[in-house]
């Protein structure tokens, strides 16, 4: 796998060179729990510790969301007063009940929408999910499949 490109500006690094992205000022997960009931921040907690069961992962607060990033970003989540917004990003359209709208930007670039208001959200299913956008973070889709031999 090849480095991550760095913007001069903000230091953020991409899978992509010279990436379309906004260079701002740094926020703080501060930032986005303030004024926020705590069972916000419990559903946040919760999904943040499945990520890390999958792997190691960064987390980028930005202006509007906090962003989950292996090489590339491959979810996100908004906190809001009574629930937490977000999205998967995954190589395959899933038609589920619980996804809010799915976006399909390519053939294997699959934006999935949430809404999640309790910490038992994320569960089995959800996970699933999780463990499967991360593997498009780290761009696992991308790679040729080897036919192993019968």
């Amino acid at each position: 796998m090849t480095r991550l490109w760095r913007c001069a500006a903000c230091g953020r690094g991409f899978a992509n060179r010279n990436q379309s992205h906004s260079c701002g000022p740094r926020y703080s997960l501060a930032h986005h729990f303030r004024g926020k009931p705590q069972a916000i921040r419990a559903i946040y907690r919760e999904i943040v510790a499945a990520i890390r069961a999958i792997g190691p992962v960064r987390v980028l607060p930005e202006k509007t969301r906090i962003a989950f990033q292996v090489r590339m970003s491959f979810a996100q989540v908004t906190p809001r007063q009574a629930w937490l917004d977000g999205h998967v990003v995954l190589a395959r359209r899933l038609e589920h009940p619980r996804f809010r709208q799915v976006q399909t930007f390519s053939a294997r670039n699959h934006v999935h929408v949430f809404r999640l208001t309790s910490p038992a959200d994320v569960d089995a299913d959800f996970r699933a999910w999780l463990a499967e956008a991360y593997r498009v973070g780290r761009q696992e889709h991308l790679r040729p499949t080897i036919e192993r031999p019968r």
